[in-house]
């Protein structure tokens, strides 16, 4: 990510939710005490999350319930309203977005989680004064002043390392890709119980919410249709073909080197 190069800026890096997640802050408080303070709390969120939520921990909430050992109503609160999420996420998605769907393990949120869980994140980064940004595993999340240049946020092709497929400009919400690169054909089409099968190979989406924004990434995915109204995005097929909207939102343009990218 990219932007704002003279002003004084700080990154923190940790392994959390199994993928790196990157803390960004620029401005005049990217060295204050409060700033390192509201960062130690962002990443205890996201291990908070993981302990409940992980669908590979055997002792989280999350795994407890779905095997029936927990019920609904004693578990951690975080796991509570992300089943209502999921809820209306089957809803607005109609049915492409699928807890319930998708996996043999029953309830299981892992295509909604990291998208949260990296909003909260956020939420807990807001008494933080300049421009923010995480970056939880190629998913990013920003919140900056929308007179400024906002970050630049650069998206990989899949089957080039070192290359961006796209840039996009973002100034809030969240940028997140969906694909088979790094987990192959993970993503399943829960009216089928198969993977994916409409020749997708990547879906970026951008939208006004870090969340919405991953969940619409993989809607893309299952439905090889773009995703709603103040979202944009851009979407690359097994034969190297692309196609993008833009509706509300910043559009991903063609990239360049991925060292163009700070």
């Amino acid at each position: 990510m990219s932007g704002g190069q003279d002003e004084p800026r700080r990154a923190w890096v940790d392994h959390v939710m199994g993928m790196p997640v990157s803390v960004h802050v620029r401005g005049d408080d990217a060295h204050a005490a409060a700033t390192e303070r509201a960062v130690r709390a962002a990443f205890a969120e996201l291990r908070e999350v993981d302990r409940v939520l992980s669908t590979y921990r055997p002792d989280s909430d999350v795994s407890r319930y779905a095997r029936g050992e927990l019920p609904l109503a004693d578990c951690d609160a975080r796991v509570r309203e992300v089943h209502r999420l999921c809820l209306l996420v089957l809803a607005t998605t109609d049915g492409a977005v699928d807890a319930w769907g998708w996996s043999r393990r029953g309830f299981d949120p892992t295509g909604v989680v990291k998208g949260w869980a990296v909003e909260r994140a956020l939420d807990a980064l807001g008494g933080v004064r300049g421009d923010v940004a995480i970056d939880a595993g190629g998913d990013v999340a920003v919140r900056c002043d929308p007179a400024g240049p906002g970050w630049l946020v650069g998206v990989e092709h899949p089957d080039r390392p070192g290359e961006l497929l796209a840039t996009v400009r973002v100034h809030a919400g969240g940028v997140a890709t969906s694909g088979t690169a790094a987990r192959g054909a993970h993503v399943v089409d829960p009216g089928t119980g198969l993977p994916a099968a409409h020749g997708v190979r990547s879906a970026t989406v951008v939208g006004p919410s870090p969340c919405w924004a991953d969940v619409w990434a993989t809607a893309v995915m299952v439905t090889g249709r773009r995703g709603p109204g103040g979202t944009g995005g851009l979407v690359l097929h097994d034969d190297g073909g692309t196609w993008g909207w833009h509706d509300g939102a910043a559009r991903p343009e063609p990239g360049g080197a991925l060292t163009a990218v700070e």
